[in-house]
């Protein structure tokens, strides 16, 4: 079996959103499976020792830019002006809860649909009552989903998907591993599938 494309991401970062349009159908076009990896960047930053690039002076301004450029490009829904970077517990939480309880419902979708509301639809999924919206508006037991973001596996899951993504030198989201080659940036999908195909 083909080794997967491990996609690394964070709920806040602008370009995973952008991302996360687009990887499916690139591990499509590879025939590799997909590896969808939640993170927590501050953790990342902790040991990087940055700041959000949004936060970041003269960086910020271009990001503010660069950021609705693509997505005109990809043909991709942002919402005006970009939403500030937010606080990605609850919506990284939700993901994991779903991802072990398993069931008809997707993590994946999931990731879609927060994503989709927060940047594409402007709203602020830093709040876990809007996650839940979100996680409702998918079919899912609200009361169950919350009950899961406190749920001390789920937290500690995603400690440790953090932790191990730190661990094979992810540093920025959207970060993409495959056959233990790293490309970072949704700008370096492209590289990506040319690397997979060939190498150089």
């Amino acid at each position: 079996m083909k080794a997967p494309i491990e996609f690394y991401f964070d709920f806040a970062s602008p370009y995973a959103y952008l991302a996360a349009t687009q990887v499916e159908a690139l591990a499509a076009r590879l025939d590799r499976p997909l590896h969808w990896r939640a993170i927590l960047m501050g953790a990342v930053l902790k040991v990087t020792g940055g700041v959000p690039n949004l936060a970041k002076p003269l960086q910020g301004d271009y990001l503010r830019r660069d950021v609705p450029r693509c997505a005109r490009r990809l043909g991709v829904p942002l919402a005006h002006p970009l939403p500030s970077p937010f606080a990605s517990l609850a919506a990284s939480r939700a993901f994991y809860w779903l991802d072990a309880v398993g069931g008809e419902h997707s993590p994946v979708a999931l990731a879609h649909a927060v994503f989709n509301a927060h940047w594409a639809d402007g709203r602020d999924m830093a709040m876990p009552e809007n996650v839940l919206d979100v996680a409702a508006g998918l079919g899912l037991d609200r009361a169950a989903v919350e009950a899961g973001l406190a749920d001390p596996s789920v937290k500690e899951r995603l400690r440790v998907e953090t932790e191990a993504a730190i661990g094979r030198g992810v540093f920025g989201v959207p970060y993409f591993i495959v056959d233990d080659e790293p490309f970072w940036g949704a700008d370096r999908m492209g590289e990506l599938e040319a690397w997979v195909g060939g190498g150089w």
